[in-house]
Protein backbone atom coordinates (compact mmCIF):
# COMPACT_ATOMS: atom_id res chain seq x y z
CA UNK A 1 0.00 0.00 0.00
CA UNK A 2 1.03 3.51 -1.00
CA UNK A 3 -1.57 6.40 -0.26
CA UNK A 4 0.60 9.22 -1.74
CA UNK A 5 -1.50 9.16 -4.71
CA UNK A 6 -0.48 11.51 -7.70
CA UNK A 7 -4.02 13.15 -7.94
CA UNK A 8 -2.89 16.29 -6.76
CA UNK A 9 0.63 16.37 -8.02
CA UNK A 10 1.54 18.35 -11.36
CA UNK A 11 1.79 16.40 -14.43
CA UNK A 12 4.94 17.46 -14.47
CA UNK A 13 6.04 15.88 -11.68
CA UNK A 14 5.33 12.63 -12.05
CA UNK A 15 7.75 10.78 -13.60
CA UNK A 16 10.22 12.33 -10.09
CA UNK A 17 7.73 11.33 -8.15
CA UNK A 18 7.60 7.56 -9.50
CA UNK A 19 11.66 7.76 -9.47
CA UNK A 20 12.17 8.55 -6.02
CA UNK A 21 9.28 6.08 -4.83
CA UNK A 22 11.39 3.56 -6.72
CA UNK A 23 14.07 4.69 -5.07
CA UNK A 24 13.25 5.18 -1.63
CA UNK A 25 11.92 1.47 -1.56
CA UNK A 26 15.40 -0.11 -3.28
CA UNK A 27 17.93 2.25 -1.28
CA UNK A 28 15.99 4.02 1.71
CA UNK A 29 13.43 1.66 3.56
CA UNK A 30 16.06 -1.20 3.83
CA UNK A 31 18.66 0.69 5.71
CA UNK A 32 16.24 2.81 7.98
CA UNK A 33 16.02 0.84 10.96
CA UNK A 34 20.03 0.31 10.76
CA UNK A 35 20.35 4.02 10.68
CA UNK A 36 18.26 4.72 13.33
CA UNK A 37 19.88 2.51 15.91
CA UNK A 38 22.95 3.98 15.02
CA UNK A 39 22.54 7.64 13.89
CA UNK A 40 24.92 6.66 11.44
CA UNK A 41 24.95 9.37 8.49
CA UNK A 42 23.88 7.77 5.37
CA UNK A 43 26.77 9.13 3.62
CA UNK A 44 25.86 5.62 1.05
CA UNK A 45 22.53 6.54 0.51
CA UNK A 46 22.99 10.15 -0.37
CA UNK A 47 26.12 9.03 -2.96
CA UNK A 48 23.24 6.94 -4.46
CA UNK A 49 21.14 9.51 -4.86
CA UNK A 50 23.10 11.84 -6.53
CA UNK A 51 23.90 9.16 -8.75
CA UNK A 52 20.39 8.76 -9.80
CA UNK A 53 19.78 12.47 -9.92
CA UNK A 54 17.35 12.60 -6.98
CA UNK A 55 19.68 14.92 -4.32
CA UNK A 56 21.39 18.43 -5.35
CA UNK A 57 18.74 19.09 -8.04
CA UNK A 58 17.15 21.94 -6.46
CA UNK A 59 20.22 23.48 -8.10
CA UNK A 60 19.28 25.51 -11.55
CA UNK A 61 20.04 23.77 -14.68
CA UNK A 62 22.60 26.30 -15.90
CA UNK A 63 24.82 25.07 -12.80
CA UNK A 64 24.18 21.67 -13.48
CA UNK A 65 21.10 20.78 -11.23
CA UNK A 66 17.94 19.54 -12.05
CA UNK A 67 16.16 22.94 -12.10
CA UNK A 68 13.60 21.51 -9.91
CA UNK A 69 10.64 23.59 -8.36
CA UNK A 70 9.15 23.42 -5.13
CA UNK A 71 6.20 20.87 -6.65
CA UNK A 72 9.01 18.25 -7.76
CA UNK A 73 10.43 18.94 -4.14
CA UNK A 74 7.49 18.27 -2.63
CA UNK A 75 6.57 15.37 -4.64
CA UNK A 76 9.96 13.41 -3.83
CA UNK A 77 9.92 14.55 -0.21
CA UNK A 78 7.05 12.89 0.99
CA UNK A 79 8.16 9.78 -0.56
CA UNK A 80 11.62 9.33 0.93
CA UNK A 81 9.44 10.75 4.33
CA UNK A 82 7.53 7.98 4.33
CA UNK A 83 10.26 5.28 3.65
CA UNK A 84 12.42 7.48 6.81
CA UNK A 85 12.13 10.49 8.04
CA UNK A 86 15.79 10.33 9.34
CA UNK A 87 17.69 9.17 5.79
CA UNK A 88 15.05 11.47 3.71
CA UNK A 89 16.10 14.48 5.71
CA UNK A 90 19.59 13.98 5.04
CA UNK A 91 19.06 13.44 1.26
CA UNK A 92 16.96 16.80 1.78
CA UNK A 93 19.22 18.88 3.13
CA UNK A 94 22.57 18.07 0.85
CA UNK A 95 21.37 21.34 -1.20
CA UNK A 96 20.14 23.14 1.47
CA UNK A 97 22.15 25.97 1.44
CA UNK A 98 22.65 25.48 -2.31
CA UNK A 99 18.94 26.71 -2.37
CA UNK A 100 19.83 29.96 -0.59
CA UNK A 101 21.91 30.62 -3.21
CA UNK A 102 19.91 29.94 -6.00
CA UNK A 103 17.04 32.03 -5.11
CA UNK A 104 19.65 34.96 -3.51
CA UNK A 105 22.83 34.74 -4.45
CA UNK A 106 24.72 36.78 -7.34
CA UNK A 107 26.17 34.59 -10.44
CA UNK A 108 29.66 34.82 -9.26
CA UNK A 109 28.57 33.11 -6.12
CA UNK A 110 26.16 30.93 -7.62
CA UNK A 111 28.73 29.78 -10.47
CA UNK A 112 31.44 28.98 -7.85
CA UNK A 113 29.57 27.26 -4.85
CA UNK A 114 26.30 25.40 -6.86
CA UNK A 115 28.10 23.04 -9.51
CA UNK A 116 29.95 21.18 -7.25
CA UNK A 117 26.55 20.62 -4.71
CA UNK A 118 24.86 19.56 -8.04
CA UNK A 119 27.43 16.79 -9.23
CA UNK A 120 27.46 15.30 -5.71
CA UNK A 121 30.57 16.88 -5.11
CA UNK A 122 29.82 18.67 -2.14
CA UNK A 123 27.68 18.97 0.64
CA UNK A 124 25.48 22.01 1.57
CA UNK A 125 24.21 23.60 4.84
CA UNK A 126 22.38 26.42 6.81
CA UNK A 127 23.04 27.52 9.95
CA UNK A 128 20.30 30.26 11.44
CA UNK A 129 19.39 28.93 14.92
CA UNK A 130 20.70 29.89 18.23
CA UNK A 131 20.71 28.46 21.96
CA UNK A 132 19.06 31.86 23.06
CA UNK A 133 17.54 32.77 20.43
CA UNK A 134 15.62 30.08 18.85
CA UNK A 135 13.83 30.32 15.70
CA UNK A 136 13.25 33.86 16.02
CA UNK A 137 15.20 35.45 13.56
CA UNK A 138 15.01 38.88 15.28
CA UNK A 139 17.18 37.93 18.00
CA UNK A 140 20.17 35.72 16.88
CA UNK A 141 23.41 36.89 18.62
CA UNK A 142 26.40 35.60 16.43
CA UNK A 143 28.04 38.55 14.62
CA UNK A 144 29.56 39.53 11.06
CA UNK A 145 31.91 42.55 11.75
CA UNK A 146 32.58 44.19 8.94
CA UNK A 147 37.47 44.19 8.79
CA UNK A 148 38.86 45.77 5.15
CA UNK A 149 37.65 43.79 2.82
CA UNK A 150 36.71 40.77 4.97
CA UNK A 151 33.83 40.05 7.65
CA UNK A 152 35.21 38.18 10.85
CA UNK A 153 31.53 35.98 12.54
CA UNK A 154 31.60 35.14 16.00
CA UNK A 155 29.11 33.40 17.47
CA UNK A 156 27.11 30.39 18.22
CA UNK A 157 24.62 28.31 16.17
CA UNK A 158 22.47 25.38 17.84
CA UNK A 159 20.87 22.22 15.19
CA UNK A 160 22.55 23.47 12.05
CA UNK A 161 22.16 21.02 9.76
CA UNK A 162 24.99 19.40 8.12
CA UNK A 163 27.51 21.39 10.26
CA UNK A 164 29.84 18.96 10.48
CA UNK A 165 28.92 16.66 6.97
CA UNK A 166 28.93 19.76 4.77
CA UNK A 167 31.63 21.13 2.64
CA UNK A 168 29.88 25.36 2.87
CA UNK A 169 26.95 26.06 4.61
CA UNK A 170 25.10 29.64 5.14
CA UNK A 171 25.28 31.47 8.10
CA UNK A 172 22.89 33.86 9.58
CA UNK A 173 24.61 36.70 11.51
CA UNK A 174 24.19 40.18 12.67
CA UNK A 175 25.84 43.28 10.68
CA UNK A 176 24.13 46.26 12.40
CA UNK A 177 24.43 47.69 15.23
CA UNK A 178 20.36 48.78 15.62
CA UNK A 179 17.79 46.31 16.37
CA UNK A 180 15.22 44.87 14.03
CA UNK A 181 15.06 42.93 10.95
CA UNK A 182 17.47 45.09 8.55
CA UNK A 183 20.55 44.20 11.14
CA UNK A 184 21.10 40.42 9.55
CA UNK A 185 23.00 39.19 6.57
CA UNK A 186 23.87 36.27 4.78
CA UNK A 187 27.33 34.61 4.71
CA UNK A 188 28.92 31.64 2.66
CA UNK A 189 31.03 29.71 5.31
CA UNK A 190 33.47 27.40 4.42
CA UNK A 191 33.46 24.53 7.13
CA UNK A 192 37.41 24.39 6.51
CA UNK A 193 37.82 27.92 7.74
CA UNK A 194 39.70 28.48 10.48
CA UNK A 195 37.92 28.92 14.01
CA UNK A 196 34.91 26.77 12.60
CA UNK A 197 34.09 23.81 14.75
CA UNK A 198 30.99 21.45 14.46
CA UNK A 199 30.05 19.09 17.05
CA UNK A 200 27.14 16.78 15.72
CA UNK A 201 24.15 16.55 18.58
CA UNK A 202 23.65 13.15 19.69
CA UNK A 203 20.91 10.61 21.03
CA UNK A 204 17.83 12.17 19.45
CA UNK A 205 14.84 10.97 20.03
CA UNK A 206 13.73 10.61 15.78
CA UNK A 207 15.50 11.31 12.78
CA UNK A 208 18.61 10.12 13.57
CA UNK A 209 20.29 9.56 10.49
CA UNK A 210 20.22 13.37 9.38
CA UNK A 211 23.09 15.90 11.19
CA UNK A 212 22.04 18.73 13.40
CA UNK A 213 25.31 20.37 14.72
CA UNK A 214 26.49 22.65 17.42
CA UNK A 215 28.59 24.67 15.54
CA UNK A 216 31.19 27.77 16.91
CA UNK A 217 32.15 30.55 14.87
CA UNK A 218 35.44 31.77 16.79
CA UNK A 219 36.84 34.63 14.45
CA UNK A 220 36.23 33.03 11.04
CA UNK A 221 36.92 35.20 8.26
CA UNK A 222 35.53 35.16 5.14
CA UNK A 223 35.80 37.47 1.75
CA UNK A 224 33.23 40.50 1.34
CA UNK A 225 32.43 38.36 -1.93
CA UNK A 226 30.78 35.58 0.47
CA UNK A 227 27.83 37.71 1.76
CA UNK A 228 24.73 36.62 0.32
CA UNK A 229 22.41 39.53 -0.68
CA UNK A 230 22.99 43.01 -0.24
CA UNK A 231 23.76 43.70 3.55
CA UNK A 232 20.96 44.15 5.78
CA UNK A 233 18.81 41.60 3.67
CA UNK A 234 19.26 38.68 5.35
CA UNK A 235 16.28 38.37 7.57
CA UNK A 236 14.12 39.56 4.06
CA UNK A 237 15.87 36.61 2.42
CA UNK A 238 15.63 34.33 4.52
CA UNK A 239 11.82 34.70 4.61
CA UNK A 240 11.90 34.04 2.25
CA UNK A 241 13.28 30.88 1.56
CA UNK A 242 11.54 29.77 4.63
CA UNK A 243 7.96 30.03 2.65
CA UNK A 244 9.72 27.31 0.21
CA UNK A 245 11.44 25.25 3.39
CA UNK A 246 7.90 25.04 4.91
CA UNK A 247 6.05 23.74 1.91
CA UNK A 248 8.66 20.84 1.88
CA UNK A 249 8.21 20.43 5.34
CA UNK A 250 4.59 20.17 5.55
CA UNK A 251 5.61 17.14 2.80
CA UNK A 252 8.06 15.39 5.38
CA UNK A 253 4.34 15.86 7.49
CA UNK A 254 2.86 13.60 4.91
CA UNK A 255 4.55 11.27 3.84
CA UNK A 256 5.29 9.93 8.10
CA UNK A 257 1.63 9.97 8.29
CA UNK A 258 1.32 7.95 5.21
CA UNK A 259 3.52 5.63 6.39
CA UNK A 260 1.82 5.74 9.89
CA UNK A 261 -1.74 5.10 8.34
CA UNK A 262 0.02 2.18 6.37
CA UNK A 263 1.44 0.42 9.26
CA UNK A 264 -1.61 0.72 10.85
CA UNK A 265 -3.57 -0.77 8.50
CA UNK A 266 -1.40 -3.97 7.54
CA UNK A 267 -0.96 -4.71 11.92
CA UNK A 268 -4.73 -4.73 12.80
CA UNK A 269 -5.42 -6.64 9.40
CA UNK A 270 -2.98 -9.32 10.57
CA UNK A 271 -3.39 -8.96 14.04
CA UNK A 272 -6.47 -11.04 15.13
CA UNK A 273 -8.20 -11.13 18.53
CA UNK A 274 -10.75 -13.36 20.27
CA UNK A 275 -10.70 -15.58 16.82
CA UNK A 276 -11.21 -12.79 15.26
CA UNK A 277 -9.20 -9.87 12.51
CA UNK A 278 -8.81 -6.68 14.95
CA UNK A 279 -9.71 -5.02 12.18
CA UNK A 280 -13.54 -6.69 12.08
CA UNK A 281 -14.04 -4.10 14.95
CA UNK A 282 -15.69 -1.48 14.25
CA UNK A 283 -14.42 1.17 16.33
CA UNK A 284 -11.14 0.01 14.70
CA UNK A 285 -12.13 0.55 11.33
CA UNK A 286 -14.13 4.30 12.48
CA UNK A 287 -10.01 4.43 13.59
CA UNK A 288 -8.26 4.06 10.62
CA UNK A 289 -11.12 6.53 8.45
CA UNK A 290 -10.78 8.87 10.89
CA UNK A 291 -6.91 9.16 10.23
CA UNK A 292 -6.99 8.37 6.52
CA UNK A 293 -9.84 11.93 6.99
CA UNK A 294 -7.14 13.82 8.56
CA UNK A 295 -4.32 12.99 6.27
CA UNK A 296 -6.27 13.89 2.86
CA UNK A 297 -7.58 17.10 3.75
CA UNK A 298 -3.48 17.82 5.10
CA UNK A 299 -2.01 16.20 1.81
CA UNK A 300 -4.64 18.70 0.15
CA UNK A 301 -3.81 21.80 1.68
CA UNK A 302 -0.42 21.14 1.37
CA UNK A 303 -0.32 20.92 -2.34
CA UNK A 304 -2.54 23.26 -2.58
CA UNK A 305 -0.07 25.34 -0.54
CA UNK A 306 2.71 24.32 -2.87
CA UNK A 307 0.84 26.10 -6.13
CA UNK A 308 -0.02 29.37 -4.11
CA UNK A 309 3.48 29.65 -3.01
CA UNK A 310 4.92 28.74 -6.53
CA UNK A 311 2.67 31.44 -7.94
CA UNK A 312 3.84 34.12 -5.22
CA UNK A 313 -0.14 34.38 -4.15
CA UNK A 314 0.37 35.06 -0.23
CA UNK A 315 3.34 32.44 0.17
CA UNK A 316 3.98 33.71 3.90
CA UNK A 317 0.44 32.18 4.64
CA UNK A 318 -0.18 29.52 2.66
CA UNK A 319 3.68 27.92 3.89
CA UNK A 320 2.45 28.40 7.41
CA UNK A 321 -0.95 27.71 7.00
CA UNK A 322 0.36 24.54 5.60
CA UNK A 323 3.11 23.52 7.70
CA UNK A 324 1.14 24.02 11.07
CA UNK A 325 -1.38 21.85 9.93
CA UNK A 326 0.36 19.42 8.41
CA UNK A 327 2.59 18.26 10.83
CA UNK A 328 0.11 18.47 13.70
CA UNK A 329 -2.09 15.90 11.90
CA UNK A 330 1.04 13.69 11.17
CA UNK A 331 1.51 13.71 14.71
CA UNK A 332 -1.76 12.68 15.98
CA UNK A 333 -1.73 10.04 13.52
CA UNK A 334 1.42 8.70 14.30
CA UNK A 335 0.35 8.43 18.04
CA UNK A 336 -3.22 6.99 16.94
CA UNK A 337 -1.01 4.14 14.70
CA UNK A 338 0.92 3.46 18.21
CA UNK A 339 -2.12 3.31 19.84
CA UNK A 340 -3.46 0.67 17.53
CA UNK A 341 -0.42 -1.29 17.81
CA UNK A 342 -0.75 -1.90 21.30
CA UNK A 343 2.39 -2.62 23.15
CA UNK A 344 3.91 -3.74 19.64
CA UNK A 345 4.19 0.05 19.06
CA UNK A 346 5.90 0.92 22.40
CA UNK A 347 9.23 -1.11 21.26
CA UNK A 348 11.86 1.05 19.44
CA UNK A 349 12.78 -0.88 16.28
CA UNK A 350 9.56 -1.10 15.14
CA UNK A 351 8.64 1.11 11.99
CA UNK A 352 5.69 2.63 13.64
CA UNK A 353 7.61 3.60 16.66
CA UNK A 354 10.14 5.15 14.35
CA UNK A 355 7.55 7.22 12.33
CA UNK A 356 6.11 8.16 16.42
CA UNK A 357 9.31 9.42 17.27
CA UNK A 358 10.22 11.09 13.96
CA UNK A 359 6.48 12.63 13.45
CA UNK A 360 7.69 14.90 16.22
CA UNK A 361 10.43 17.01 14.69
CA UNK A 362 9.02 18.49 11.61
CA UNK A 363 6.81 20.78 14.29
CA UNK A 364 8.96 22.15 15.69
CA UNK A 365 11.84 22.90 13.13
CA UNK A 366 11.42 26.15 10.68
CA UNK A 367 9.84 27.56 13.08
CA UNK A 368 6.94 25.67 15.91
CA UNK A 369 3.90 25.94 15.03
CA UNK A 370 2.67 28.45 17.42
CA UNK A 371 5.34 30.80 15.20
CA UNK A 372 3.69 29.78 12.39
CA UNK A 373 -0.15 30.23 13.58
CA UNK A 374 1.25 34.20 14.54
CA UNK A 375 2.28 34.24 10.64
CA UNK A 376 -0.22 32.74 9.13
CA UNK A 377 -2.47 35.46 11.48
CA UNK A 378 0.33 38.13 10.56
CA UNK A 379 -0.01 37.66 6.95
CA UNK A 380 -3.93 36.85 6.37
CA UNK A 381 -4.75 37.53 2.67
CA UNK A 382 -6.64 40.76 2.24
CA UNK A 383 -5.89 42.04 5.29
Amino acid sequence: MNILSTTPVPSDAHEIKARARAFAEKEIRPRAADHDATEAFPREVLSAAQNAGLAGQYVPAEHGGGGWTLAHRLAVVEEWFRADGGIGLALQLADFGAKVLTMHGDENQQAEWLPAVAAGETISGLAATEPRGGSDLARMGTVAQRVGDDYVLDGEKYWTSNGEVADWIVVYARTGEEPGHGSYSLFVVPTDADGYEAEPITDKMGLRASQQTRVTLDGVRVPSDNRVGEEGSGFYNLAKFFNYGRIAVAGHATGLAAAAIEEAWEYVHDRELYDAAVADNQTVQHRLVGMREEFEAARGLTWQACERVMAGDDPAFWASLAKSHATRTAEEIAREAVQLHGGEGLKFDTRVNRVFRDAKYPSIYEGANAVQRDLAYSHWPGE
